[in-house]
């Protein structure tokens, strides 16, 4: 096999590439599709309708340029063109989804599947190259999204409203019944010491479902002490409510932290927290908070009984929906990595809108 020389444009135009065969006539026909061949060394060799009307070149106007002309500038610098020839001449073909360019500088998303050409003596001679507009469907797959995305936002703002229901209604209902209870006894006279010590001790207790309801809601340490207080603030009350082991460890400061990434991040926690406690039975949660530079990256592990994340609609998927949005909507990255038996993962790299800082 001949290795192939893709980044040179000036090379000569292999003799041996078939250009016109009986078949040319229907793949020229082709619309749907741009089906075209290329040299040895990437250069456009043939151009059919689909193509023209894919790309928006006439054939005068590409055969003979390298088909790198069809990638974002971006890809370009990364050698994306020339790895995908080198893949296809070594595996024989190479399919990939991205971005590419039209004639006209506009974007479409593309299937593109590059297929490696050899003569009868095993030489390659060229590749045929099938590109297909997706756009659409990419389209129709992020209207998708956020159709879902708004179903869980509904769902959490009902569950939230139930939640907040039922501890006003289970928790401070029955406890302002009992202090009314006991102040209608204040009133008659013939209270004691005892009852005035309970219903003190009441008022505490409402006090504090008072705190722990607002501090559900948004912890005021988070407003007040910043990002890493509040994290710690919340790993001692799971610790304490659900006796679950916990590892912190935060690295860096938080200064390039503004609030909505500070709010972000503390809700990615009690989030992951909280699907720890109702799915996985784990038995210890490991989380590291490093923000350094201009990047936070929060990590958190447990050993739980883990989950088929590829299933459809797995236990948890809205809660990972929600996670997805949150990161996405802060100009980062999100990764789940699980499997039945092995725990749960969750890795999000945020980059930080404030001055860069040095490596911790």
């Amino acid at each position: 096999m001949t290795a192939t020389r893709p980044d040179d444009p000036h090379a000569p135009l292999p003799p041996s590439l078939p250009t016109d065969t009986p078949f040319r006539l229907l793949v020229e026909a082709v619309e749907d599709y741009a089906i075209f061949l290329l040299d040895a060394y990437g250069r456009v060799a043939t151009w059919n309708n689909g193509a023209r009307r894919i790309k928006g070149y006439d054939a005068s106007e590409i055969v003979g340029r390298h088909f790198s002309v069809f990638y974002p500038p971006d890809a370009i610098a990364a050698r994306k063109p020339q790895q995908e020839l080198e893949m296809a001449a070594r595996a024989g073909r190479v399919e990939d989804e991205g971005w590419r360019i039209r004639k006209d500088g506009s974007r479409f998303w593309a299937n593109v599947v590059v297929t490696a050409l050899h003569d009868p003596q095993g030489t390659l001679i060229g590749f045929a190259k099938i590109t297909r507009d997706m756009t659409d469907r990419l389209r129709l797959a992020e209207l998708q999204h956020a159709r879902e995305l708004s179903a869980h936002v509904q769902s959490a703002l009902e569950n939230e409203r139930a939640s907040i229901s039922r501890e006003l209604h289970d928790d401070l209902g029955q406890q302002l019944a009992a202090l009314k209870m006991q102040v209608s006894i204040l009133r008659t006279g013939a209270a004691d010491a005892h009852v005035v010590q309970q219903a003190l001790a009441q008022i505490d207790t409402i006090i504090g479902s008072v705190r722990r309801i607002s501090a559900g809601l948004r912890p005021p340490v988070l407003d007040d002490l910043g990002l890493f207080a509040a994290i710690d603030w919340l790993v001692c009350d799971f610790r304490r409510r659900f006796d679950l082991a916990i590892r912190l460890d935060i690295d860096g400061d938080e200064d390039g932290l503004d609030t909505a990434a500070s709010t972000s991040i503390f809700r990615l926690v009690q989030e992951a927290l909280t699907n720890v406690v109702r799915h996985a039975h784990a038995s210890e949660v490991r989380i590291s908070i490093v923000c350094a530079r201009s990047r936070c990256i929060l990590t958190i592990e447990d050993d739980g009984r883990g989950a088929d994340i590829t299933r459809a609609r797995p236990d948890g998927t809205f809660g990972l929906l929600g996670m997805g949005e949150r990161v996405r909507q802060l100009g980062g990255a999100i990764e789940f990595r699980s499997a039945p038996g092995e725990g749960f993962s969750i890795r999000a790299d945020i980059p930080l809108p404030g001055p860069a800082r040095d490596e911790p």
